[in-house]
């Protein structure tokens, strides 16, 4: 007997090139990876963006990316005028891939009419990568993950 069995990856068909390609884009338009985030902020001058951490003060004091803006995402709404300026693009992030407190701070700075994207992966990724972060003690650096970050020279996506 013949079943006629659909592979689960196919079972919804891949979208027409067209399609793909403007989903894509939008995606990249709406967010930045903390790979990409960290080269910018090690560049040389300002990487015309600012980082804004949206967690708590007590998650902020356990590891934060220096020189983020702290301004958790109750607070937006109310603060964030005094704090950023609409003129530059706002980079987002809160504790990793499984919280969307990022996604909301997005939300609340887009609905203010800032330009924003999220940081993919948020602090957990940043410093499973190996990239410096301080803490109410100070500095900090965790050695890369390999499997999150390269082990030698870039990843090439």
């Amino acid at each position: 007997m013949i079943t006629d069995t659909v592979n689960p990856v196919l079972r919804v068909a891949p979208a027409a090139p067209a399609e793909a390609a403007a989903h894509f884009r939008a995606s990249l338009a709406f967010h930045a990876d903390v790979s990409d985030v960290a080269a910018a902020l090690a560049g040389d001058g300002d990487p015309g963006y600012v980082v804004l951490d949206s967690r708590s003060t007590e998650s902020w004091d356990q590891g934060h990316i220096p020189g983020a803006v702290h301004l958790p995402t109750a607070l937006i709404p109310e603060q964030a005028e005094r704090l950023l300026d609409k003129s530059v693009p706002v980079v987002t992030y809160c504790w990793g891939p499984g919280c969307n407190g990022a996604t909301r701070a997005a939300l609340a700075l887009a609905e203010l009419g800032y330009r924003v994207k999220e940081m993919l992966g948020g602090f957990e990724y940043w410093a499973r990568e190996g990239f410096p972060y301080e803490t109410w003690q100070g500095p900090q650096r965790r050695d890369a993950d390999p499997l999150t970050a390269p082990v030698a020279g870039e990843c090439g996506c």
